[in-house]
């Protein structure tokens, strides 16, 4: 087994550019093992979501109540593109973007993508603690995030790598993602 630091080295240096993109449903820990990932592998983190807010100047439940899912999903194609012509990056996006087309061929060029994949109880026990996500303001949210699950989890499986996000210290995740980038990348010949 490789220590730690040769795998980061090899991660890094075999990366050539691309962003290490995390995919997932809302809840499975983009944001929480992302910020541990780029701090480990000493690579700027990026959230598409906090960028697209910036961008529309409002929150998404805001842009959701106010323009609609679709010019969410538009605006959010449009950004995903602009951070995917960035540097090296870890790039945390919002658990719908992996489900358009245009965007899974940006980042299959332009990435690395890795989903965190996550049970429904987690993702339930994880997502009842924040009351902002416009998806889930319904009367079932588990039943809606179980229909979630059963549309997008087929979708998610086109990943380079996926990571079981679990009930455990997040550096365990990190070190798991760390393994497998490693072992993706060492194996994987562009």
């Amino acid at each position: 087994m490789a220590p730690r630091s040769s795998r980061t080295h090899k991660i890094t240096s075999t990366l050539g550019g691309r962003s290490i993109v995390l995919i997932g449903l809302m809840g499975c820990g983009k944001s929480s093992i992302g910020r541990r990932l780029a701090t480990r592998l000493k690579l700027p983190f990026v959230d598409a979501d906090s960028e697209i807010e910036q961008a529309a100047g409002k929150s998404i439940a805001d842009i959701f109540a106010e323009d609609g899912e679709d010019v969410f999903r538009d605006g959010e194609r449009r950004v995903i593109a602009r951070l995917l012509d960035s540097p090296a990056q870890v790039l945390a996006t919002g658990g719908g973007a992996f489900m358009n087309a245009e965007i899974r061929d940006n980042i299959r060029d332009k990435g690395i993508s890795l989903w965190l994949r996550a049970d429904l109880d987690l993702l339930m026990e994880r997502v009842e603690r924040r009351s902002h996500r416009p998806l889930l303001q319904a009367a079932d949210p588990r039943a809606i995030m179980q229909n979630l699950i059963t549309e997008r989890y087929p979708v998610y499986e086109q990943a380079d790598i996926t990571v079981d996000s679990q009930k455990a210290a997040h550096d365990v995740i990190v070190r798991d993602t760390v393994r497998k980038l490693a072992d993706y990348l060492t194996t994987k010949r562009d």
